[in-house]
């Protein structure tokens, strides 16, 4: 028997252009309906293990996938913002903790959340270095964000314009990094937390203002009197929030008219949340509440769907793929009559003969399953953080 693989093996081995095209067609044949396996069911699980973890998500009207998907992986809104007098309509209740969220403005590609530090406890992410934010201005980044932007605890990082004719607000503030947070392998760890008035800020809602009164701000003073000063636009608004300054910085309008672009609330027990459901289905309503693991749900069943199409595409595939090979073995063995009758004529019995091509045969689908096996089990070991990579 070792003569017979010896023999397949050196013709294989001489051959090799050929041998490698039949290797790789039929790996890449094996591989693609197992990777595809492999990686639904990964992004599966991502998927329903984020939306378990999330009770109930509040925004405004519209696609239900849209809203889910934007408060779960912090994508750019594509639904208009609610108010934050919806956040305060869910504590007002007594059912639920509200957590509002506000994703529109970003860091050099990551997004800044505007939030609270109860959502830092909701999802149980700790702090790596530093500390969390206390002061309107100060930011704690993710440990990926952290990676990617080279900073942490103590330097700075500068919030990204949103258009260069955004001239309404929107003007980049500079903000001081004040902690790390530890890794959670979610999206946490690629966004940059911020408390909810500092998102405001860099809306342009809030602003602060050099000291009129001051000396030093005589130019920028268009009129003076007793009770009131009148300044020009050469009184220059902060892009950075100190502790020399904060004092200066106050909100234009009624905080609850502010937007967020979503709430995510935190039922007190499953009774609260069905109540609270409750008072959100009147067709007439702004606003919607869903549930995430049912909108994913949905979402997972569409995947499904259609990795069942693209297996059916890959059989078909593979079909024609074994009847190339097969093709290729046969016209093979015509072309290698010569070769065979001097095997037969040296002493080779036919069964030998016949040994020797199923050995090619076997050599070839072996190591096109070896192959397809380790790409499988490489897809398998790092699924997520290929899924998390294209996700970004």
């Amino acid at each position: 028997m070792n003569d017979v693989l010896y023999l397949a093996w050196r013709y294989l081995r001489f051959n090799r252009g050929k041998a490698a095209v039949l290797v790789g067609s039929i790996s890449l044949i094996l591989f693609l309906p197992a990777a595809l396996q492999v990686v639904v069911r990964e992004a599966a699980r991502a998927l329903t293990a984020r939306a378990d973890a999330t009770p109930l998500l509040l925004g405004a009207r519209g696609s239900a996938v849209d809203l889910t998907l934007g408060a779960l992986y912090f994508r750019e809104p594509s639904l208009d913002p609610t108010t934050y007098s919806e956040s305060e309509r869910v504590t007002d209740s007594e059912l639920a903790k509200a957590i509002p969220l506000h994703l529109r403005y970003e860091v050099r590609g990551h997004r800044i959340v505007g939030t609270t530090l109860d959502y830092l406890d909701f999802r149980g992410i700790g702090v790596a270095s530093g500390r969390r934010f206390a002061m309107l201005g100060e930011c704690i980044v993710g440990a990926k964000a952290a990676r990617d932007l080279r900073v942490g605890a103590g330097d700075h990082v500068l919030s990204s314009p949103v258009s260069a004719f955004d001239v309404a607000g929107g003007f980049p503030l500079k903000m001081p990094v004040v902690g790390v947070l530890a890794a959670t392998g979610t999206p946490d760890d690629e966004v940059v937390f911020v408390d909810l008035k500092t998102a405001w800020v860099i809306a342009g809602l809030a602003h602060g203002h050099q000291d009129v009164t001051a000396p030093e701000a005589s130019s920028g003073v268009l009129s003076r009197t007793e009770d009131n000063v009148v300044a020009n636009a050469s009184v220059l608004s902060y892009t950075e929030i100190t502790a020399d300054n904060i004092d200066s910085f106050h909100f234009h309008g009624d905080p609850d008219g502010f937007p967020v672009d979503a709430v995510l609330a935190v039922p007190d027990d499953r009774k609260s949340g069905v109540v609270l459901r409750g008072r959100y289905q009147e067709p007439d309503q702004t606003v919607q509440m869903v549930v995430p693991r049912a909108v994913v749900d949905e979402l997972v069943d569409t995947m499904f769907s259609v990795r069942n199409v693209m297996l059916a595409v890959s059989l078909g595939l593979g079909l024609a793929t074994i009847a190339t090979a097969a093709l290729v073995f046969a016209l093979s063995v015509r072309l290698r009559r010569r070769e065979i009758e001097t095997m037969r004529k040296i002493g080779a019995p036919r069964r030998r003969v016949r040994a020797i091509l199923a050995s090619e045969v076997l050599i070839v689908v072996v190591a096109s399953l070896a192959i397809a096996a380790a790409l499988t089990a490489v897809v398998s070991r790092f699924g997520g953080m290929l899924l998390r990579m294209l996700g970004t």
